[in-house]
């Protein structure tokens, strides 16, 4: 490294704001209990309840039997993603099980995110959520699955 430089530091965390993720987690060895209307009434009071107990906003969601995808945004206090998403698959786990009567872990323990770096990337993973109950041969029209909305729009949060 030149001299000159050797006093410059590097950054610990770059935080480019705003910040949108897109976030996939599946149901321990793909089991299918999620699409139904218990316990997707579950996983959306917990995302509602994501802004005041971990300072993320929840944008589009589905629901499907064995994973559910997400769109999120930190606020200004909010967790690190994967204590977010760590203590929400905590939270939602305590819940099912017990409203399901299970044992064991219900969630993988790794999760995919994806930073969503402009607005055509995150309209094409809003389509790619809409579409997944179609793909998957649930219903012929998306605005047909129950289990597909959105919490917050986080669109203007994006650059164009």
């Amino acid at each position: 490294m030149e001299p000159h430089l050797r006093h410059l530091k590097r950054l610990e965390h770059i935080w480019i704001d705003p910040v949108v993720f897109f976030i996939t987690t599946c149901t321990r060895n793909r089991s299918t209990l999620l699409a139904n209307e218990r316990v997707a009434k579950i996983l959306v009071d917990e995302w509602k309840s994501a802004k005041l107990r971990h300072h993320w906003d929840i944008g589009r969601y589905v629901v499907m039997p064995d994973h559910v995808h997400f769109f999120c945004s930190p606020g200004i206090e909010a967790k690190p993603l994967s204590d977010f998403v760590g203590a929400w698959k905590q939270w939602t786990s305590k819940r099912i099980l017990a409203e399901t009567h299970r044992s064991g872990p219900l969630w993988q323990r790794e999760f995919f995110d994806h930073l969503i770096r402009s607005s055509k990337s995150y309209h094409s993973k809003c389509e790619y959520v809409n579409q997944n109950p179609v793909r998957a041969g649930f219903v012929t029209k998306s605005d047909e699955w129950p289990w597909l909305g959105e919490i917050c729009d986080l669109s203007p949060r994006l650059w164009e």
